[in-house]
């Protein structure tokens, strides 16, 4: 039997401090004002190493309007 995946969306903070332990794979939009008008940064757990997972960060398109929590 094949089970069927559903995308989540990703998790959004303000602050890159606010990420705790990060999976491999997941992505966490951190709007923090780094990123150029228009963009986010995005979080990902990039890949394992012996300390863990190790995180990449690039700017995004921000999908949709800003949001405030």
């Amino acid at each position: 039997m094949i089970g069927l995946v559903t995308p989540t969306p990703a998790q959004q903070v303000s602050r890159e401090q606010d990420i705790g332990d990060l999976r491999l794979g997941q992505r966490i939009k951190v709007d923090d004002g780094t990123c150029p008008a228009g963009q986010v940064k995005e979080i990902s757990g990039a890949k394992m190493s012996s300390g863990g997972v190790v995180r990449a960060s690039k700017c995004v398109p921000r999908l949709g309007p800003k949001q405030r929590k």
